[in-house]
């Protein structure tokens, strides 16, 4: 009992965050310390010790799924994962967002997992209704680009991000957004797209190399209906730091007043905001 009650002290002062991990994942330390300094408690959970009850979604606020090659990515990227996720944890998914003050994040691979589970686009988990397919370069892309949040972003923690332009890695050979048109214009309506590829202007684009993969309408990122699921493409983790970037020295921010990048990386806001969220909840 004394054990229940710390875990509950410890949900007041920091929320816990459980980042996921399997065969294959690789970006979980990253993730994990991006969490840390942005003030959050993150601990890096096997999925096996979630099937085995060692551990449960219940224990935390965040549930973050990093980068990397789950299970080699055979059959797709993310496929087993996802498979994994919706057979064996779905009315623990389900229980995990109706609580409301609960966040979820998915990078790069984690973002294909997220897509593949059916929690994006629309949160209905076991459906499938978009992918992210093979990039049109037809070749793994790993390198900086621009990425810019949606001004009509409907995610919770990027308010105070809009229309800001930020600088993040990709290392990705399926970061095609596709989906059908019926789809894709519902995502638009409803406000669901959080980052999309933008030029040395600023503007959004579909060409390569600044859209490094071809997604549609320039989708780097999306969340679902709640605000609360977010996924995308690039990697902010590996951006916490300015020294993270390669021309740190001569980087300049610009269409941002945001007070974390005078200090932080670019990606740092993403975790603060994540953590401030859930801490006013």
């Amino acid at each position: 009992m004394a054990r229940a009650n710390e875990k509950i002290i410890s949900m007041k002062n920091k929320p816990n965050i459980l980042v996921l991990k399997t065969d294959g994942i690789n970006c979980d330390e990253e993730l994990a310390f991006a969490f840390k300094i942005a003030d959050g408690d993150p601990k890096i959970v096997h999925v096996n010790e979630l099937r085995n009850k060692n551990e449960s979604l219940k224990n935390y606020n965040i549930l973050a799924i990093p980068g990397g090659f789950a299970y080699g990515d055979d059959i797709a990227s993310g496929k087993i994962l996802a498979v994994e996720l919706t057979s064996f944890f779905s009315q623990e998914l389900k229980k995990f967002i109706e609580r409301k003050n609960t966040l979820v994040i998915g990078i790069c691979n984690g973002f294909q997992v997220l897509i593949r589970t059916g929690l994006l686009p629309f949160g209905t988990i076991g459906k499938i209704q978009a992918t992210l397919a093979n990039n049109d370069s037809g070749h793994f892309e790993c390198r900086w680009i621009r990425v810019k949040v949606d001004a009509k972003t409907s995610c919770t923690f990027l308010q105070s991000l809009r229309d800001t332009i930020v600088t993040y890695q990709v290392a990705h050979g399926e970061g095609k957004f596709y989906a059908k048109p019926s789809i894709i214009e519902n995502i638009e309506s409803k406000n669901l797209v959080t980052f999309r590829y933008v030029d040395d202007s600023g503007e959004t684009t579909q060409k390569y190399p600044d859209n490094p993969n071809g997604s549609l309408h320039a989708i780097a990122g999306i969340t679902d209906p709640t605000g609360r699921i977010l996924g995308l493409m690039p990697h902010p983790e590996r951006f916490v730091r300015m020294e993270q970037h390669p021309n740190w020295r001569r980087l300049k921010i610009k269409n941002s007043t945001h007070p974390s990048f005078s200090e932080g990386g670019q990606g740092l806001p993403i975790f603060e905001n994540m953590v401030r969220f859930v801490k006013k909840s």
